[in-house]
């Protein structure tokens, strides 16, 4: 008998949801974004799986019980701020709400299950509002840094800016940071990242620690504690830097965290 939840071992690749980045993208077929996640997880050795937006809440169920881990993209929209019970902000964008829902129900799912979770950019605020979190809606006009975060204002084809961010010690990033041979300078490790976001975590939802933070005191990435379970969110995109150590790292470890739980179940 074929079971129920096949799990991932050596010879299979894991299979990785990735959800569509926003309804009208995928209506349109729109993949020059999307197709840089497909990838990096085909990179790091699993097997990308599109996550329709346009499912019910019980179809969605069904596909998601049969994938092995998540990776929660980027998007232009922004995460809509009643769901963190915060009034709009004039700089906030439109939000998606069948890309909520979906995310929703992919961390439920994942943290019911204990299933790895990257989430990136977009995915990082989301995972936070749907632990609890808040965002800053606008970095510019709400912490007025000189640090350069968004590409707002900047040809559709310019390079990511990119500044330095210091990865905190002691957690799951900071491992990777000392595989990959980042300098340890006061316990924690400097990283040179790309950036392409006007909101940010402001406050952390439960269970999330602060694991990178830029210098202006913007926070570039999460983790789930206690460490049982493999949820990491960063802000900047990985996906788009393939030659980057410590980026490509991130999905290998995706990979490799799937299937030690995958073994543990």
């Amino acid at each position: 008998m074929t079971p129920a939840n096949p799990q991932p071992s050596a010879a299979n690749r894991p299979r990785v949801g990735i959800p569509w980045r926003t309804s009208q993208e995928e209506v349109s077929r729109i993949t020059n974004k999307l197709q840089y996640y497909f990838a990096a997880v085909t990179a790091a050795e699993g097997e990308p799986v599109h996550v329709s937006l346009q499912l019910s809440l019980s179809d969605l169920a069904s596909q998601i019980k049969d994938l092995d881990a998540f990776v929660l993209p980027g998007a232009p929209t922004d995460v809509n701020p009643a769901l963190y019970r915060a009034p709009r902000r004039e700089k906030t964008h439109d939000d998606d709400a069948n890309r909520e829902k979906t995310d929703f129900a992919i961390l439920e799912h994942a943290f019911a299950s204990s299933k790895p979770v990257l989430a990136i950019c977009y995915g990082c605020q989301s995972l936070n509002v749907c632990l609890g979190g808040s965002l800053y809606q606008d970095i510019a006009s709400e912490l007025h840094t000189n640090i350069e975060h968004s590409k707002e204002g900047l040809a559709p084809d310019a390079p990511d800016p990119v500044h330095p961010a210091r990865i905190e010690p002691a957690g799951e990033i900071a491992q990777l940071a000392a595989a990959s041979g980042l300098a340890n300078r006061g316990g924690g490790f400097e990283v040179q990242i790309n950036t392409s976001h006007h909101q940010s975590v402001r406050d952390l939802g439960h269970g999330l620690r602060v694991a990178a933070v830029a210098p202006d005191g913007v926070i570039e990435a999460v983790e789930h504690e206690p460490h049982k379970h493999w949820v990491v969110g960063v802000q900047w995109h990985p996906e788009r830097m393939r030659d980057h150590a410590l980026s490509s790292a991130l999905f290998r470890a995706l990979v490799q965290a799937t299937r030690a739980a995958a073994a543990h179940r």
